[in-house]
């Protein structure tokens, strides 16, 4: 049964490495570079959510805080794309350790509140701060070159600069859900009474989880305001936190690709249906309550399930 996850696991990745390297000849770069970027910061919301249990409402705050400090970076103090895009990582990862170190002190609905209401504080930051650009954001951010060889401002090479950060961030999140740290951290969220009992200091292993997600959101934040050349209040507003749980639920909560196929699904919808307006939001609310009752694991849970299930009903 392992194996046969194992292997499930290397044919799902494989396929994805061949799409990811395929799809920019089908379709159009910029609009895949979107995807990848909404997936990565899916998948980093996922790895608190799905993994140990804790819902937040405020990861707009490192999603977009990043994306300012990589254009102020990048712009104003001539810094290259990696090099804006760790220092966006850094403020990021230092916003969660603060944030994350008051959060956990409750769960349920005040963590979740409490991350909201933080997010809300970066998000008046943003508009006030001079360098940020108030209303008008960060605009006009050079992409630059990748040290100093490959030109970033070639939209091909610009997609496989951002595949490879997405497929890092990828890894790394794997790695972390199967590591002794990931057993821990699920063994959290089925029963944090229990895993206290056994020794764990629990509160330390949400907090590093925390950590690691935002850090991985403002990379994800980085690397778009790279990709639109735009640092702007969307990215940091309270309905970028709303639609990360949205596309993880849609996509499946919990699972290792749900995340990014439920990214794929929200950007597609909202660029797709972008000529319907105001309607675009009841549309994708219709389609998420449509989907949270048919298929309650999220779509890719629900394969899993059918997939997992399938012997068993063959037997009978």
């Amino acid at each position: 049964m392992i194996a046969r996850g194992k292997n499930s696991l290397l044919i799902g990745a494989a396929l994805m490495l061949v799409i990811l390297l395929i799809a920019p000849h089908l379709f159009y770069p910029v609009f895949l570079m979107k995807v990848l970027c909404f997936a990565l910061f899916a998948c980093a919301f996922n790895l608190l959510l799905g993994y140990v249990g804790l819902l937040s409402f405020g990861h707009a705050a490192f999603f977009g805080s990043a994306g300012y400090i990589t254009a102020h970076m990048v712009k104003a103090l001539d810094f290259n794309p990696v090099a804006g895009i760790l220092c966006g990582v850094v403020v990021s990862s230092l916003l969660g350790l603060v944030i994350g170190w008051l959060a956990i002190r409750r769960s349920g609905i005040y963590f979740a509140m409490i991350t909201l209401g933080f997010a809300q504080v970066i998000y008046f930051l943003s508009l006030q701060l001079k360098f940020t650009g108030g209303e008008d954001g960060i605009q006009g951010v050079p992409r630059g070159t990748l040290f100093g060889l490959v030109d970033l401002t070639d939209t091909m090479s610009m997609y496989y600069f951002v595949m490879v950060i997405f497929l890092c961030g990828f890894w790394l999140i794997y790695r972390t859900i199967n590591s002794p740290f990931g057993q821990v951290l699920k063994a959290i969220r089925e029963n944090e009474p229990r895993a206290r009992s056994l020794g764990y200091d629990t509160d330390r292993f949400k907090l590093m989880a925390f950590v690691i997600s935002a850090a991985l959101s403002g990379l994800a934040g980085g690397t778009k305001s790279l990709v639109f050349q735009l640092a702007s209040l969307t990215d940091v507003n309270w309905h970028m936190s709303g639609e990360v749980v949205l596309m993880t639920l849609l996509g499946g909560m919990g699972t290792i690709f749900g995340p990014a196929i439920g990214a794929l699904l929200v950007v597609t919808l909202n660029n797709y249906l972008a000529g319907f307006g105001s309607w675009v939001t009841i549309i994708i609310g219709a389609i998420f309550v449509t989907c949270v009752l048919a298929f309650r694991r999220g779509i890719v849970g629900e394969i899993l399930e059918k997939v997992r299930t399938w012997p068993t009903r063959g037997k009978g």
